[in-house]
């Protein structure tokens, strides 16, 4: 059976973030799924309409991921739709991770000195527990509010990290932390300098691209 598939959707009810309109469809069959990708599980809703004409797939503010199949279309169509549109769907999910009871978390100024401090001690208490294997010198430690960049090691020795890092699991963290601490020793992005981040962050790779998905806005 051949399938269409339809562009993606996503909205929130916040009136200032609407970016999709809601359909209400009569005739539904609700069921609850989830799917697995790379260790992390993703549920979501799948409905079948006899009004459908395409596959559907739209997430919400609420996280509410739901997948619309028109109603003869087999289920094992959602999954494999889902899966090829994976990176979009993540991104979308950290993007509405931002909101709070359907308020949209901004990173300005005012968010930015209230968790200074509290960014500041984090990325000292990782630094020393890596830096008793690296055992590097390093010069200060200063705490960022970037838009473009997670860290940065300046050739004075002085570690940069963005204060957004407190929003970040702890694998992304750690990572964050060692890649800026190893420039201290390869001020470059040579294998000499993956070689030294592979020993206390092995999965880096994993992580670097789960990274590119973190909304830093």
């Amino acid at each position: 059976m051949h399938v269409k598939y339809v562009y993606f959707m996503y909205f929130c009810y916040n009136k200032k973030y609407i970016f999709s309109k809601i359909f209400f469809m009569k005739n539904l069959k609700v069921k609850n799924k989830e799917i697995n990708f790379q260790g992390t599980t993703i549920k979501y809703k799948l409905r079948k309409s006899k009004r459908a004409k395409k596959i559907r797939m739209t997430i919400s503010c609420e996280l509410l991921v739901v997948v619309t199949l028109p109603y003869r279309v087999n289920e094992k169509f959602a999954e494999k739709f889902i899966l090829e549109k994976i990176n979009w769907l993540i991104e979308k999910i950290d993007f509405f991770k931002k909101f709070d009871n359907g308020n949209l978390k901004i990173y300005n100024r005012d968010d930015y000195l209230q968790k200074k401090e509290k960014a500041f001690l984090l990325v000292k208490e990782r630094l020393e527990f890596f830096n008793e294997i690296y055992k590097l010198s390093y010069n200060k430690i200063f705490i960022k509010n970037q838009k473009t960049r997670w860290g940065s090691c300046s050739s004075i020795g002085n570690l940069n990290y963005n204060y957004k890092i407190i929003y970040l699991p702890a694998d992304m963290v750690d990572y964050i932390v060692v890649h800026e601490l190893c420039h201290l020793k390869e001020f470059n992005h040579s294998h000499r300098f993956w070689n030294l981040v592979y020993q206390t962050i092995p999965d880096y790779l994993q992580i670097r691209k789960e990274l590119k998905y973190k909304f830093l806005g």
